[in-house]
């Protein structure tokens, strides 16, 4: 298996350390892509994941948020009552780990018809959003300079 090293990127270009660091963890993923799932925007701050779980009851998945990572795994219990003669639907332990921007936290996770619903929202601070100063052109409100020392030419 080839490895890939952004090292040398990573040197030339300080400030897109970032950027780089979930390009290099996209490359060195296993591929694996199971369960699938779906991303929905709902409205500006409003989010939904999608996950196809089937055959999967509530108690057998668990979502946690670690700060800003969300980490979505299940296991199957065993069922047994008969035998299987054919196993289509995939029953195998999972883990899928999804990165959260800042602010962004889960709000509810519901299990119906198969997929995993999981809301999220961003609320961004008060004191960290963008806020607009008023511009004055009144020149009484300037303050008079006083010069300290006159340079000698």
């Amino acid at each position: 298996m080839r490895s890939l090293t952004l090292n040398p990127v990573f040197r030339a270009n300080s400030g897109l350390d970032r950027v780089f660091d979930l390009m290099e963890a996209a490359a060195q993923r296993q591929g694996d892509d199971f369960p699938p799932f779906d991303s929905i925007r709902l409205s500006d701050n409003r989010f939904r994941l999608s996950i196809a779980v089937p055959g999967f009851r509530e108690d057998e998945v668990a979502v946690t948020q670690h700060k800003r990572e969300l980490i979505v795994s299940g296991e199957r219990k065993l069922d047994r009552e008969g035998e299987y003669l054919h196993q289509g639907i995939p029953s195998r332990v999972f883990s899928r780990r999804f990165q959260l921007a800042d602010h962004t936290e889960v709000t509810g996770a519901t299990l119906a018809h198969g997929l995993l619903s999981i809301d999220l929202a961003r609320e961004i601070p008060e004191a960290e959003k963008p806020r607009t100063i008023p511009v004055s052109s009144s020149p009484d409100r300037a303050e008079p300079v006083r010069q300290i020392e006159r340079d000698a030419a």
